[in-house]
């Protein structure tokens, strides 16, 4: 957890935090949802393993889901302050998040693997998991499946 590729990157631990900590931000500065007092947030504890990370982040989820699922057209187009005194529409800045996310779990990912540890599923099976009807879309026939 505290492995670190390079000594200008954060560590796993650093970016599970960061990951947690700054979507609460957004969520509630910039969507305006209703977010837990920060001092619930992070696993206790000195060296929480990274799934007590992922059980706080999916339980984060959990309680926005029924908040952003009650919203309507009108409440996704409403322009919210943003940073630099920028204002943007609430699915613009959802969106953003979507793509920072991406963005960790890649961080997460790869240092996990430097590390020589097993990446666990986040938002559906990682590498590590296989199925029967795992597919991955390396070739130009595979990318035909479907249409």
């Amino acid at each position: 957890m505290d492995f670190k590729p390079h000594e200008k990157v954060n560590t796993i631990r650093a970016i599970l935090g960061h990951q947690i900590l700054s979507e609460r931000r957004f969520f509630a500065q910039f969507v305006g949802t209703e977010e837990p007092p920060v001092e619930e947030l992070l696993p206790p504890g000195d060296q929480p393993p990274v799934q007590a990370y992922l059980d706080k982040y999916v339980g984060l989820a959990r309680r926005r889901l029924p908040q952003l699922a009650e919203t309507s057209t009108d409440w996704w187009l409403t322009e919210m302050p943003f940073f630099g005194g920028l204002r943007r529409q609430r699915i613009w800045t959802f969106w953003r998040r979507v793509l920072h996310t991406c963005h960790h779990r890649t961080q997460v990912q790869t240092w996990l693997r430097l590390a020589g540890q097993h990446v666990p599923p986040i938002y559906g099976p990682s590498g590590d998991v296989k199925w029967d009807e795992a597919d991955p879309t390396y070739s130009v026939e595979a990318a035909e499946r479907g249409g």
